[in-house]
């Protein structure tokens, strides 16, 4: 959260002329609710089927650019199966980082606690070993939406060309 997936998604989407899917939006409008109001009402376990499902699903879409929620990658499944059909790229920054740019945002339900700072680093700690599984790693810390969309593209083209 807080590293520029969605709006780097679209950039990027845009220009290798694919379509853009945010897995976080996907579900929303599938429950019909908020990802607050799952987590809330549902729990976090219903919230994590919601993307299991949807990554069984993206197996077989082709020219699609899809930005994850930062758990998603932490079910062993759902990495396979992304890496299996796709180029995985992670965008990371530090957490401190990554509090100035959430803050405020009433949508993080994983944040909405007194120590918002000390649970950025523990979720960072405990998702980091799948995140280093990522094709890509790109620190968008001080790096514009522009610069980190072309860096994805320009990775996404390197990958393609070693395909052919």
């Amino acid at each position: 959260m807080g590293t520029g997936k969605s709006s780097v998604g679209r950039l990027a989407a845009h220009l290798l002329d694919f379509s853009f899917l945010d897995t976080d939006h996907e579900i929303e409008m599938r429950a019909g609710k908020p990802i607050a109001s799952i987590f809330k009402e549902d729990g976090e376990p219903a919230f994590r089927e919601w993307e299991k499902e949807i990554v069984r699903e993206l197996a077989t879409k082709e020219k699609t650019l899809i930005a994850t929620g930062g758990g998603l990658p932490v079910n062993p499944e759902n990495l396979e199966s992304l890496k299996r059909h796709a180029l995985v790229v992670c965008l990371w920054a530090s957490p401190e980082i990554i509090l100035d740019r959430v803050q405020g945002h009433s949508h993080r339900p994983l944040l909405n606690e007194p120590e918002p700072l000390e649970r950025i680093r523990e979720l960072l700690s405990v998702r980091e070993p799948c995140y280093r599984q990522a094709d890509v790693l790109i620190n968008t810390e001080w790096r514009s939406v522009k610069e980190v969309a072309a860096q994805v593209v320009h990775q996404f083209q390197l990958a393609y060309a070693a395909q052919a």
